[in-house]
């Protein structure tokens, strides 16, 4: 079977004075791609939502919380969707040095161990990750080069290719950032005066009930629909 991966990550920046970082990433067979697209841009028309518009994490309010409603229920109705996150829910307790690693070094490693478990030698991947800057295709080939040697796939028979796109060119890609974005949200440490955003608690409220999970514990291995990774430092 031949598989597209789109990844995603959130608050992946070392210093940023966020606490939490997930990186996720849905897979599909690549025969799918084409029909959900289109359900998702369907969506966006029955709710008024512009289709060159980004369904995104950031973009959650009142006025298109349907909108976020709709595509959560999509994915949990469309047994091809599959969803993997890996949390990091502390990221001041990393230290590098200690393992001579950069933060760069360290963010591959944490890609490899979100997308290891999507990948089986006998069937084939075509992945993407969402541009962030300048440094997004040099990042795909190494995170390419890194996967491939990992699995021991030196002539890139089953990971075919890594390869950067924008997210709003495909809209499964937006799933990605919904989720990852709640999930990241979910482990967040606030400052007591802080309030949270009630649209994103309720997008938070209906993935828990659609996946049964709290979205703060690791799931179980064989959970291939809705699978979240817990990582921590040693």
């Amino acid at each position: 079977m031949e598989y597209n991966i789109y990844c995603d990550e959130s608050c992946h920046l070392e210093n940023d004075g966020i606490n939490d970082m997930s990186i996720g990433a849905i897979w599909v067979p690549k025969s799918n791609v084409y029909k959900i697209n289109s359900l998702i841009r369907e969506i966006k028309i029955k709710n008024n939502f512009h289709l060159k518009s980004e369904a995104k994490w950031t973009k959650v309010c009142t006025k298109h919380l349907q909108l976020y409603f709709d595509l959560v229920d999509l994915f949990f109705n469309v047994s091809e969707l599959k969803f993997r996150c890996l949390l990091i829910p502390n990221k001041s307790v990393l230290d590098h040095n200690r393992f001579n690693q950069t933060h760069d070094d360290w963010y591959y490693k944490m890609y490899f161990e979100m997308l290891s478990y999507i990948f089986d030698n006998n069937n084939s991947y075509n992945t993407y990750i969402d541009i962030k800057d300048t440094n997004s295709y040099k990042k795909s080939q190494k995170l390419h080069e890194v996967c491939c040697n990992s699995v021991y796939d030196f002539s890139g028979e089953s990971i075919h290719k890594i390869q950067p796109i924008r997210s709003n060119e495909v809209e499964i890609m937006q799933l990605v950032d919904i989720f990852i974005g709640a999930v990241a949200y979910a482990n967040r440490k606030f400052p007591e005066d802080h309030i949270k955003s009630i649209p994103k608690q309720k997008i938070i409220e209906r993935i828990k009930q659609r996946s049964g999970r709290n979205l703060k514990k690791t799931s179980m291995l064989r959970e291939d629909k809705f699978n979240l990774f817990i990582w921590r430092a040693r």
